[in-house]
């Protein structure tokens, strides 16, 4: 039978701790800690998703406010706005939409961004600290964040302690904010992992090699049932709409579940866990302080 990894029960278990922390650090500070969030609205759901993690930094304690773009943002206008947010003492986090209108997406913005209060791992330099960690323990030590939702993933794994060393673990989608960075964390917990992407060929076979498959790769219903071997543990990380503006993942999950042992569901898998380590990172980085970066 089954198991679906739902991850609203370990969310819960990180949330719960954050308003005690987040009002040390008021006292601290004098101030509550504060995020900013850069929204672009024309992305809708990662729109949303922002606004969610508004409201949620909110009701935390923590002051959580959003500079909205828009696709008529020159890239001088956004990098200002970028070396403000990075030079201001009084905010602790920035959050950086995924992903950006296409002239903003740039090397020097990421280049820009203070790895200190990139809560989301997208800096150049967070993600040059994670590609040096050769193991676990070095990740968990690193300054900067790893990307929240590759995090939000391992810690899913290890929350319902889904044994990774040696095991053969495919990774569908090669972002530098999921695929990637994901692959390299598994790598550090001794996983052995395959990068598969739009390229690949006989897909269906490197998958039906392995053990674990992890998909990021952004298309509604992508991993079908007949693409994963039986009882193969299969973790979504897709957030889509389908042809019918219905809400769901990367895989098939009805279709998948009857041949799957474990399997994230999609929503109220992998999403909110995200959603929690970002609350989290927000906190963290007023723990560190500036001076350890």
């Amino acid at each position: 039978m089954n198991m679906i990894l739902e991850g609203k029960t370990l969310a819960g278990l990180i949330r719960d701790a954050l308003p005690a922390r987040a009002a040390a650090c008021a006292r601290r500070l004098g101030r509550k800690p504060k995020l900013v969030g850069i929204g672009w609205a024309a992305d809708y759901g990662s729109y949303v998703y922002l606004k969610k993690e508004i409201e949620a930094a909110q009701k935390t304690g923590i002051d959580a406010q959003v500079i909205d773009i828009t696709e008529n943002t020159t890239h001088a206008e956004f990098l200002r706005i970028i070396k403000s947010l990075s030079s201001d003492k009084t905010i602790d986090a920035v959050l950086v939409p995924k992903p950006l209108p296409e002239h903003l997406n740039t090397s020097e913005i990421w280049e820009n961004l203070a790895a200190e209060k990139d809560i989301d791992g997208s800096s150049v330099l967070s993600i040059g600290r994670l590609f040096m960690c050769k193991n676990w323990k070095e990740v968990q030590a690193m300054r900067g964040f790893p990307p929240a939702t590759a995090m939000a993933v391992m810690r899913l794994l290890e929350h319902y302690k889904i044994n990774l060393s040696g095991v053969e673990t495919a990774v569908i989608g090669r972002s530098a904010t999921v695929g990637k960075p994901l692959a390299h964390m598994l790598t550090c917990r001794d996983a052995t992992v395959k990068i598969c992407h739009s390229r690949t060929k006989n897909l269906a076979d490197a998958l039906q090699n392995s053990d674990i498959v992890i998909s990021a790769v952004g298309k509604a219903r992508f991993v079908t049932i007949g693409m994963i071997k039986k009882d193969a543990i299969v973790i979504d990380v897709g957030t889509n709409q389908d042809d019918k503006g219905v809400f769901c993942g990367d895989v098939d999950f009805d279709g998948v579940k009857t041949k799957a042992s474990q399997i994230t569901p999609v929503p109220g898998g992998v999403g909110p866990v995200t959603l929690a380590c970002l609350l989290e990172n927000i906190i963290i980085s007023v723990e560190r302080g500036p001076e350890t970066l």
